[in-house]
């Protein structure tokens, strides 16, 4: 049976399988946007360990791939 999962630009595979292509994208898309709020959290927390500039900032990319389960 073929499954689905998120492979990140940076080489970190998730071990989450998804049955649809949709369901891993929809993820995926979800785990950008609690990178970018995790950093606007943390640099809020203490800005001078942490920058942050929300009109620089880069979502970490990603793909999906299929995989036979």
């Amino acid at each position: 049976m073929k499954k689905f999962k998120i492979v990140w630009d940076y080489g970190e595979e998730d071990d989450e399988l998804f049955d649809t292509y949709e369901a891993a994208y929809e993820m995926g898309n979800y785990y950008q946007a609690c990178s970018e709020q995790g950093a606007e959290d943390s640099y809020l927390s203490n800005p001078g360990d942490y920058p942050y500039d929300e009109s620089t900032y880069e979502r970490p990319d990603f793909e999906i791939v299929e995989v036979d389960e």
